[in-house]
């Protein structure tokens, strides 16, 4: 094996490392955006569970409860259980 050879060898396992190393990160980020998208839902249903319960809510407070509810249960389908 050449000088060339195992410098382009050398190169393409870099490469690699770098692309997996790349994969991890976005896998990392795309995470905690789920987590923090979960967490906002969170905080709107609390708020809208409050509102109901501190007689200000309205129909539309307990649509946007149940929407809220359904877009919570896709998220725990894909990323599985919310922890408490």
């Amino acid at each position: 094996m050449g000088l060339m050879d195992k410098v382009k060898a050398s190169a393409e396992i870099g490469l690699a490392k770098a692309t997996e190393a790349g994969k991890a990160g976005q896998a990392k980020l795309d995470a905690a955006q789920a987590k923090h998208k979960a967490d906002g839902l969170l905080r709107d249903l609390g708020a809208a569970i409050y509102a109901d319960h501190s007689g200000r809510g309205s129909d539309q407070t307990t649509k946007d409860a149940e929407r809220i509810v359904g877009e919570l249960q896709a998220y725990e389908a894909e990323y599985g259980p919310i922890p408490s």
